[in-house]
């Protein structure tokens, strides 16, 4: 069971939010010949322009969601590290570093790292096998290196919770299945919601861990076409807490009003996309 966030009291109702975003922009789709020179052809950075899209999807979150952010865990590979690490920039940014139309940079902003604890999540990775994983670059043996400390060298100075146990302490095995990745997608999700009942989460994951989470938790969606860099899936349940700080949790309904970036297919065949909070049953 997971502890209560500071302001809420016994026999009190929550709604628990959680948001599943994919990475930004990766250099590989950009620069094709990254890769022949590479040290890790396997986990790509973001482009510039990738930071850019995570930061001003950070303002936009900060901004609209109605909500704080308490808690970001984060897939190990690089692309996602970074796209965290601008996105916390943004949720964190102190009063005289908002809202200004045209800073789209984190250059020299200013944070609060107290506002949000942050965790790496290996449960969160990319899908462990050659559909996601080009066979010219993933490791002969199957083995990916990830130096945990390194990781989170990436994100934001003094917003790491070392305090944190990971759900998942090793990579998934190589070669894991399609039905499996979504699977382990949608446990992990459920999992840390239970353990952080009381607390809004971000997770910050790949295109196949977003579109298990429509799958898993918006109804009548039959099925996903695409997802852009940093879509993002909001999620919500309520949380009923007792006088011994159990809790009763209902189920995670994706909202509609809240996807962004993501195209489906209706189970009535309607096609939906949507990129803006302010419009309804478009994803």
């Amino acid at each position: 069971m997971g502890t209560l966030h500071g302001d809420l009291t016994v026999e009190s109702q929550f709604y628990q939010n959680v948001v599943v975003m994919r990475h930004g922009d990766r250099i590989d789709n950009f620069e094709p010949l990254w890769t022949s020179t590479a040290a890790r052809p396997w986990d790509p950075p973001l482009v510039e322009a990738g930071k850019v899209r995570a930061y001003c999807m950070g303002q936009r979150l900060r901004n609209q969601l109605g909500f704080p952010i308490h808690r970001v865990f984060v897939s190990p590979f690089l692309r996602c590290l970074q796209t965290a690490n601008e996105v916390i920039i943004a949720l964190c940014a102190v009063a005289d570093h908002r809202d200004d139309p045209n800073d789209l940079s984190s250059n020299g902003v200013v944070i609060d790292p107290s506002k949000i604890k942050v965790s790496i999540e290996y449960g969160l990775c990319e899908m462990m096998n050659l559909r996601a994983i080009r066979p010219n670059v993933a490791p002969n043996d199957g083995v990916f290196d990830f130096n945990l400390s390194q990781c989170e060298a990436v994100l934001p100075a003094g917003t790491i919770d070392h305090a944190a146990e990971q759900l998942h302490k090793q990579l998934p095995k190589w070669q894991e299945t399609l039905e499996g990745a979504r699977t382990r997608y949608l446990e992990v999700i459920k999992a840390l919601a239970d353990k952080y009942p009381s607390e809004n989460l971000l997770l910050v994951t790949h295109g196949e861990g977003l579109g298990a989470a429509v799958y898993g938790f918006v109804q009548e969606v039959e099925m996903v076409r695409q997802v852009e860099y940093c879509a993002y899936s909001l999620s919500k349940r309520p949380i009923v807490f007792s006088e011994n700080q159990s809790f009763t949790a209902g189920d995670l309904v994706g909202l509609h009003e809240g996807q962004v970036g993501i195209t489906y297919v209706a189970c009535d065949s309607k096609v939906a996309s949507d990129d803006s909070l302010k419009k309804t049953n478009t994803i």
